[in-house]
């Protein structure tokens, strides 16, 4: 079962492999954006329940297979999990498209910060059991750069931080990483939120 929708084409190569069958088990609100980026969890885990709704009879009484693009934060991924078990679902087992996001991204994308990522100095038992689910499955890295280099063999070295941790320009280290914290996290977003607002509300 795909999480709608930019997994669909790995979920149905996921199908063919095993020889399971492919079923869309979740309905898109498509006027709810992307959750990851949302500021405070309250709002993202309510969101996720806005965004999706579950068909229940491809769910109940079944062992079922998530896949999705990626996992983040594992807001997104938590509340799924919880929504096929309250379709019914017997066993709920979840795979990740992309591998462990254990490090943010500093050149650009709006990852959090390194303790808010659910893969961030944790196994993958660790992380299924904060997810709820059977267990959780992820793309290796080694082969998804070599499948990349199927179709491009010139290609030596990719853009892995998020990752691997290893940033190009070699200038981001520990001390860069608590800077970013105090910048990125949900509380200092909160309190960047509530101090717009207050600014907002002085001027009307």
């Amino acid at each position: 079962i795909p999480i709608p929708d930019t997994s669909r084409t790995s979920a149905l190569a996921c199908a063919n492999s095993l020889g399971l069958p492919y079923r869309e088990g979740f309905i898109k609100n498509r006027y709810i954006g992307r959750t990851f980026i949302m500021p405070g969890q309250a709002k993202r885990k309510k969101s996720v329940r806005l965004k999706l709704n579950t068909i229940k009879s491809l769910f109940e009484g079944k062992k079922v297979l998530l896949v999705d693009d990626s996992i983040v934060r594992g807001t997104t991924s938590t509340e799924l999990v919880q929504m096929a078990f309250d379709a019914g679902a017997k066993s709920v087992y979840f795979v990740s498209a992309a591998p462990e996001v254990r490090y943010p991204n500093v050149y650009g994308i709006d990852l959090p910060s390194p303790a808010e990522l659910i893969a961030h100095n944790r196994n993958e038992k660790e992380i299924a059991n904060i997810l709820g689910c059977d267990w959780v499955l992820y793309q290796d890295l080694e082969d998804l750069e070599e499948s990349v280099r199927i179709l491009n063999p010139s290609l030596k070295e990719f853009e892995n931080c998020t990752f691997t941790g290893k940033y190009v320009t070699n200038d981001v280290d520990s001390n860069y990483f608590k800077e970013l914290d105090l910048e990125r996290n949900d509380k200092a977003k909160e309190r960047k939120e509530q101090l717009e607002t207050t600014v907002i509300a002085g001027k009307s």
